[in-house]
């Protein structure tokens, strides 16, 4: 049973580290799941993990942690081909689609190339779930601050755009992250933004703003708009799953 609308989570969380496995998924996963409203069986969960390459133990760890999970995994993987025939066939069949961080940059160039941007908005109307978390987060937005260029963090603009606000990831874990997005939201390079501190995310039904959530009680939530020139940030209530 898909989700009632289109739905995205996008996290600064959702996986951590295992305690038998390299990864293990968390709470903001776990609702991401509930939200597509499947029962009665083990939710379907398809893995990306573009962002890195498509590397294979990385691919590896997140199959297992999904399994550990009781999810029945699956993965897209592009390199050095596609490994999936019908890309939009096997994403409709899934509860979830899970993106884990890296390129932003080069997770949407390969997506674009091969058409999975197309497959994941079909995904997307249809009610599978979007999560992730980085790059897994900022790729359904507009835009965001991306260190996919080099440790200094620069701005990327050409989001898939599937709702219309820019993103910020890591807010309270990497210095740059912050200030950068609201300089870029004060000059009108990106348009007003939801941030996320490590353990956050925010839920958006259809392409609107729905609620913020964490899975620990630091982690904050923020709205940045353009004011006069600036970027003016304003902390948002957050429910702890």
């Amino acid at each position: 049973m898909p989700a009632d609308v289109p739905t995205i989570l996008a996290t600064s969380g959702g996986i951590g580290a295992g305690h038998r496995t390299r990864f293990s998924f968390t709470p903001l996963t776990d609702f991401a799941v509930d939200l597509s409203g499947v029962a009665g069986r083990a939710p379907r969960m398809c893995l990306l993990a573009t962002a890195m390459g498509d590397d294979k133990a990385i691919l590896h760890h997140l199959t297992e942690a999904a399994q550990e999970r009781g999810f029945t995994a699956s993965h897209l993987s592009l390199f050095p081909m596609p490994n999936i025939e019908d890309v939009t066939a096997h994403l409709l069949d899934q509860d979830v689609v899970w993106v884990f961080g890296g390129s932003v940059a080069g997770l949407l160039a390969m997506w674009r190339l091969h058409g999975i941007d197309a497959a994941l908005r079909t995904a997307w109307q249809a009610g599978v779930v979007l999560t992730g978390i980085s790059a897994g987060s900022i790729c359904w937005h507009a835009g965001g601050t991306t260190d996919s260029f080099g440790p200094e963090l620069r701005a990327v603009t050409n989001g898939l755009g599937f709702v219309p606000y820019a993103n910020g990831v890591h807010f309270d874990s990497e210095d740059q992250r912050r200030p950068l997005l609201r300089s870029l939201v004060g000059e009108g390079a990106l348009p007003a933004a939801y941030a996320t501190d490590d353990g956050a995310g925010v839920l958006y039904r259809g392409t609107g703003f729905s609620e913020a959530v964490c899975e620990t009680d630091c982690a904050g939530v923020y709205f940045i708009e353009r004011r006069d020139g600036a970027g003016v940030e304003t902390a948002l209530d957050v429910r702890r799953l």
